[in-house]
């Protein structure tokens, strides 16, 4: 693999979150490629001696990219820029611990090219850009048909308040990135039940077409008990109008996991809370069909399968 580099004055860096697209040169972007399938692993080393290590496993919507920092010699960080979303590799010392990113290949993306945008701040204050292309393969997801309640397909006028606060809520609830990992070793199953393996359905309810599943179902008998995939913090624990009692896990980083549709809550908003702790019990709450665990993952808001993350096996 190789990949295309430029250097220039740390001067030109404007602020980690709202600059990173400013700091490559328009003709780095005119160079072609060969891009990256996925399926393996790319180390990609910059002049200076930093190398970082992408880890995927496929390439396509749903999926997600694991980014190691494997050297930082010469640098003091690594800036890693996809669609619309910035990620930081550092490591503080030489007791700083492995430094990664967990990156999310939205629901929605589009197949073809995209470009993992690479910049290394040096600790001679220059900077280092590249970019990664990578192909990400298309991915037809399966369409079903569910009949629910009518209110849960055309909601009555005194819910449409609550809904558009609700949607408000998760927003915010999405938008706070913890900059330390709170994980511990790989992710787990919160349910032992069978996974209905439907990420992605195309949802037509009451033959009305709706958004797209954005997790997975698990079958979940009424009461079972339904545990934390991974360590974190609890940040919202509350009765949402169509995902019924959910409880939202924040595991840093801007790793969310969410748990839909329990008949009872067993965890409150700002507790602490480790792998395979209580959060709940399994019910049918909200817009469903009968008992079941609703389980999903989004990162930095990108709607990722929860199978993915176990695929990964991060941090064994």
């Amino acid at each position: 693999m190789e990949n295309i580099q430029v250097s220039f004055p740390a001067g030109s860096l404007r602020k980690r979150l709202s600059g990173v697209k400013k700091i490559f040169s328009p003709v780095l972007f005119l160079l072609m490629l060969i891009p990256s399938s996925g399926d393996d692993s790319t180390v990609i080393r910059f002049s200076c001696g930093t190398e970082v290590e992408i880890i995927a496993p496929a390439l396509e919507a749903g999926r997600i990219l694991l980014a190691r920092l494997v050297q930082i010699s010469g640098a003091k960080r690594v800036v890693i820029g996809f669609e619309d979303s910035v990620y930081e590799l550092r490591r503080e010392g030489e007791e700083g611990g492995e430094a990664f990113a967990l990156i999310g290949l939205d629901l929605a993306l589009k197949p073809g090219m995209h470009d993992l945008k690479m910049t290394v701040i040096l600790k001679d204050g220059r900077v280092e850009a590249l970019r990664h292309p990578l192909l990400i393969r298309d991915h037809k997801f399966p369409v079903t048909k569910l009949r629910v309640k009518p209110e849960f397909v055309t909601p009555p006028p005194e819910v449409e308040e609550r809904i558009r606060w609700e949607s408000e809520l998760l927003q915010m609830v999405y938008s706070v990135i913890t900059e330390d990992w709170l994980g511990e070793g790989p992710f787990e199953r919160p349910h032992p039940g069978e996974s209905a393996g439907n990420f992605g359905e195309k949802r037509i309810y009451n033959e009305v077409p709706r958004s797209s599943h954005s997790g997975v179902d698990v079958a979940a008998p009424y009461g079972s008990p339904v545990r934390a995939s991974n360590s974190g913090r609890v940040v919202l624990a509350r009765d949402l109008y169509f995902s019924g009692k959910t409880v939202i896990l924040d595991h840093g980083l801007g790793v969310f996991s969410i748990y839909c549709h329990f008949s009872e809550l067993r965890v409150s908003r700002g507790q602490n809370v480790k792998k395979g702790d209580l959060l709940a019990l399994a019910g049918s709450t909200g817009r469903s069909t009968g008992p079941h665990l609703h389980w999903a993952v989004r990162i930095r808001g990108n709607r990722v399968d929860p199978q993915a993350l176990l695929e990964l096996g991060l941090l064994e």
